[in-house]
């Protein structure tokens, strides 16, 4: 380990691999560290082992099960949107040659005590018990004025000015319902809370045209999902890294971030070997996660996230039977601040046994009372067969790393799908290389 890196990666998540495979195929000599024996970090998918390694390490796991290596647990629940930014990113690199992907079979939302399915066509959506005929009305009118909306051309904005706007103005210029409103910004823009509707529109028409530009892409639903499980993503961009270069070492403790006298980076120790590099990428867990890392707070906590990933012996009630699904229900429903998140996958996409169904329920915690809070999603769930909670911290880097070369990512937040890891990996990328991250776009092959 006496040789001098580029880059040192410390953990092997999603952003921190998606990093490492991008500055390696750019030709820098990365070398990239977990204390795990797997890869994946916060973002790996568990084999029933591992998970009840995790959870409860004083228990087997039940024999009825079924086997050890046909599961694929997801620690977080994500989604990937057909047309979104990582769509881009697995495509620009080729990483989809190590990678099979399935569609989700349907998203849901909750009103009113029942959930109902997004409308995926026309036909469904004239049929969707979810707004009444003249509401449709007036929803297809605004849905229409969206799709023909053009930048350069007045005579499509009616009077609009998206970057002026608010979603408030707009929601009431069309005459649309709360009820509308909530299933538009949580269900399309997928919005975690109702902070939007005061803003500038641009933002909201951005994230509806990506959801029913996605829904157009492949039917059913706007998501897509990758098969044996979201650790398959982090563990094909670390083969990415490997092929330009990379150097891996997993099962590696990282004991010290070695600074010099001005506090600038110069190596990780692990036990009595430092290895040398100009700069280091690492999640927060590396970095003291709230408390002091070589003398500096390095991340602060912005907050939690509650999730609770729950083994059924049947698909969840209400969903046609689908083998996965998203439901979404809304804040306003369950008075909330923010949304509650269900992600169903199965047996279909190769991560647990047959006849046994993955859904995991989360939530931004508001209270002193995690569990308690997710418990409008856990009800719609029917009988669970059992249950692992965690609650994870939301911490995010204190500086933006330029001055002392340590380049911090952020925890994985609540939303249901990639768009904000992308995010942080753009803007990572921006602080690590001085430029902007340019990704070519082509299309994926999607499973039928």
């Amino acid at each position: 380990m006496d040789e001098e890196y580029d880059v040192i990666v410390l953990g092997t998540g999603l952003t921190e691999c998606i990093l490492s495979g991008l500055l390696s195929k750019e030709g820098k000599k990365v070398l990239h560290m977990d204390r795990n024996d797997y890869y994946g970090g916060e973002s790996a998918s568990l084999n029933l082992t591992q998970l009840y390694r995790k959870f409860r390490p004083d228990q087997t796991p039940p024999s009825e099960l079924g086997r050890d290596r046909d599961y694929a647990v997801d620690l977080v629940p994500k989604f990937i949107i057909a047309s979104g930014e990582l769509t881009q990113i697995l495509v620009h690199t080729e990483v989809t040659r190590y990678l099979e992907f399935k569609q989700i079979a349907g998203s849901f939302v909750y009103r009113d005590g029942r959930i109902s399915k997004v409308p995926s066509t026309e036909m469904e959506a004239v049929k969707s018990p979810l707004m009444g005929l003249f509401e449709k009305r007036r929803a297809k009118k605004f849905f229409e004025f969206l799709q023909n909306w053009k930048d350069d051309d007045p005579s499509t904005h009616q009077g609009i000015n998206l970057d002026k706007d608010s979603m408030k103005t707009i929601y009431e210029k069309f005459g649309l319902e709360p009820g509308t409103q909530d299933f538009i910004g949580h269900a399309m823009a997928l919005y975690l809370d109702d902070d939007y509707i005061t803003k500038p529109a641009r933002a909201t028409y951005d994230r509806i045209i990506l959801y029913t530009s996605s829904m157009a892409r492949y039917g059913k639903s706007p998501y897509i999902y990758p098969l044996y499980g979201l650790g398959e993503l982090p563990q094909s961009f670390a083969r990415l890294s490997a092929i330009y270069g990379g150097t891996y070492m997993l099962d590696k403790q990282i004991d010290e971030i070695v600074t010099d006298a001005d506090g600038k980076f110069v190596g990780a120790r692990s036990g009595d070997e430092t290895v040398k590099a100009k700069q280091v990428i690492g999640d927060p867990s590396y970095f003291g996660a709230g408390r002091t890392s070589a003398g500096k707070i390095r991340v602060v906590e912005e907050g939690k996230v509650v999730r609770a990933i729950c083994v059924l012996k049947h698909p969840i009630p209400g969903t046609d039977d689908s083998d996965s699904c998203q439901i979404i229900v809304p804040q306003n429903q369950v008075n909330r601040r923010n949304d509650i998140y269900v992600a169903m996958v199965s047996s279909t996409h190769n991560v647990c046994a047959k006849d046994v169904y993955l859904a995991i329920v989360s939530t931004v915690v508001e209270t002193d009372k995690p569990e308690l809070e997710i418990k409008p999603g856990l009800d719609l769930l029917g009988p669970i067969y059992d249950k692992f909670v965690s609650i994870s911290s939301q911490y995010t880097p204190t500086s933006d790393g330029k001055a002392d070369n340590i380049f911090i990512t952020r925890s994985y937040d609540a939303t249901s799908h990639f768009e904000t890891v992308v995010e942080d990996v753009q803007d990572v990328w921006k602080r690590v290389t001085g430029t902007d991250l340019v990704l070519s776009k082509k299309e994926v092959e999607v499973q039928e």
